[in-house]
């Protein structure tokens, strides 16, 4: 039998994908299991307790039995659940957790950070880029079946992924002007635009960025029907992508296509480093307008990370009562 298994997260998308990336990878099929804890409890987070309303007792609690026999975890908020469950099994769950955890080592069984975080241990692994969904075989299906809107596209196609705001970046006006023109002289060399907003995506940056392509004749996908995002991954020559996002820019380093990256106001010294690590690496180069970079070995980091979690997984297993 297949090991049953265990996603648990505050609800997050970013930190899903990348739990629902690893088990995929790893040939499992988990139950995913929200928590949402409240005030106090939240204050306390990730050391302090699990929110009592959420026992495994309690009706709908997220660590209600039976346990599975691999929890992989992800966010501040699910630390204390991961704790409930392996305290409540005797360790028997193998526990996978995907980031720093802020509580060291001791978090989880088998811990994956990026190589731009500090923590290290027996148990940790790194990789320069992150776990996410983007297999080669969902790339490889989307190049051989392009929607028709890409394929009336001439080459070199360059896809424009467009993040938004976030915690250490702003979009400014003065940002936004100079996006939309860096876009009109890559589109006026030659190049066909496709392109997509995110959740995130303020909504004067998607009008002027919308605005641009309709200039060119690209491609610009509004929102509207199933997202395009792996299609216009897949049949791209190089792939722009705003700096506010770290998992969009290691989806489009998966493809071996250069990643041209627009910062926009703001950074982060870890981004920084992240961004140094794949520019060593020939993936990575500031947009400024101008298509540059070669095709490179695809930078793909969730593989390896579920082959690590299942070899401490068959290790785990040999330690436990027969």
């Amino acid at each position: 039998m297949p090991p049953t298994s265990w996603i648990i997260t505050d609800g997050k998308m970013g930190d899903l994908a990348q739990c629902v990336g690893v088990a995929e990878a790893m040939g499992l099929q988990p139950a995913q299991r929200v928590v949402k804890p409240a005030a106090p409890f939240t204050w306390l987070m990730p050391r302090g307790p699990i929110d009592p309303r959420e026992g495994p007792d309690r009706p709908g609690s997220p660590i209600a039995p039976p346990y599975p026999d691999i929890l992989i975890a992800s966010g501040r908020r699910a630390v204390p659940y991961v704790r409930a469950v392996r305290k409540l099994t005797g360790g028997a769950c193998f526990t996978i957790f995907l980031k720093d955890a802020r509580v060291g080592v001791s978090a989880a069984d088998f811990i994956w950070v990026p190589a731009h975080d500090r923590l290290r241990g027996p148990n940790v692994m790194t990789t320069l880029t992150s776990p996410h969904r983007v297999s080669q075989g969902a790339l490889a299906e989307a190049r051989a079946h392009p929607p028709a809107r890409i394929a009336a596209l001439p080459q070199p196609r360059v896809a424009v992924l467009v993040g938004g705001d976030s915690h250490h970046h702003r979009f400014k006006p003065e940002d936004i002007a100079r996006f939309s023109a860096a876009l009109d002289r890559l589109a006026a060399s030659g190049v066909a635009l496709m392109g997509s907003r995110s959740r995130r995506t303020p909504e004067q940056l998607a009008t002027l960025v919308g605005e641009t392509f309709s200039r060119s004749g690209g491609w610009w996908w509004d929102g509207q029907g199933p997202n395009p995002y792996i299609a216009l991954l897949a049949n791209a020559d190089a792939i722009v992508v705003t700096a506010d996002s770290v998992n969009m820019i290691g989806e489009a380093a998966a493809t071996g296509k250069p990643v041209l990256v627009f910062e926009p106001s703001g950074g982060h010294g870890k981004i920084g480093k992240f961004l140094n690590g794949l520019a060593d690496h020939g993936v990575v180069h500031r947009f400024d307008g101008h298509l540059v970079g070669q095709p490179y070995e695809p930078l793909d980091s969730t593989q390896a990370i579920a082959e690590a979690a299942l070899a401490a997984y068959a290790a785990h297993r040999k330690t436990l009562p027969l």
